[in-house]
């Protein structure tokens, strides 16, 4: 935690005193191309703006966003959570190799996850990739399951699980923010990343239940794969135009 936590902090304070406020302060791009981009984020903030966060938390579209968030939260947590243990249910023991197997899921998922960001931005499309990154989730969670202790087969599966899920999360965000400005973006996104965040209990808990009462955590995989899998088909009712 202190390895982890340290750099965060320096990287706080650094931030503070050298990030610039806004593209219109940001002394490192040149003016004419300043003024291009204020002029076209201006053009974009055409988005809804409720007069209160009751209005924005009763909005359809939030509350959507809200449940697929929360399916993606819950593959997210359920892999970080029990990777190792999985792992070990693989068959290895040696703690410093579970270690270093479970890097592997994250080195290729930090790989493929800016891939897909890349080509989603390129195309301008969201839904479809969205969509295959939880599919492909379900994928890997599912074969995980059904190869729990065969190690090439479970760590691959479960390696493609984590590429869906963590390429999944950052293309959701462009959804919420894709329509709600100001004070109504305030009041949804917190709405929607606390609803969200629930699964961050939900998931852990439900994989260590199910190894508890049957003796394994396939059938926590395969209930998380379920999550998953409603949160693709709640892509579309949430990204269909107003």
């Amino acid at each position: 935690f202190l390895l982890e936590g340290i750099p965060s902090l320096l990287m706080g304070v650094a931030v503070y005193f050298y990030l610039d406020d806004s593209i219109a302060h940001a002394q490192w791009l040149p003016a004419d191309e300043r003024s291009l981009l204020v002029a076209n984020l201006q053009a974009e903030s055409g988005g809804e703006e409720h007069a209160s966060a009751l209005a924005t938390l009763r909005n359809p579209r939030v509350v959507l966003l809200a449940a697929l968030y929360f399916c993606l939260v819950m593959g997210l947590y359920g892999i970080a959570f029990w990777l190792p243990q999985l792992i070990r249910t693989m068959g290895v023991e040696d703690a410093g190799r579970i270690g270093l197997l479970s890097a592997i899921p994250y080195g290729v998922a930090a790989v493929v996850m800016v891939l897909v960001g890349r080509s989603s931005d390129a195309r301008g499309e969201r839904r479809w990739h969205l969509v295959g990154g939880a599919l492909a989730g379900v994928t890997g969670l599912v074969v995980a399951g059904m190869f729990s202790t065969t190690l090439s087969i479970g760590l691959s599966a479960m390696t493609l699980a984590t590429v869906g899920v963590l390429s999944a999360a950052p293309l959701f965000w462009t959804l919420p923010t894709a329509f709600l400005r100001g004070a109504s973006a305030a009041a949804g996104i917190a709405a929607i990343n606390s609803v969200g965040n629930l699964a961050g209990f939900l998931s852990p808990y439900l994989i260590g239940l199910a190894r508890d009462v049957t003796g394994q955590a396939t059938f926590g995989l395969y209930a998380i794969a379920i999550f998953m899998a409603l949160g693709a088909v709640l892509v579309f009712p949430a990204t269909r135009p107003r």
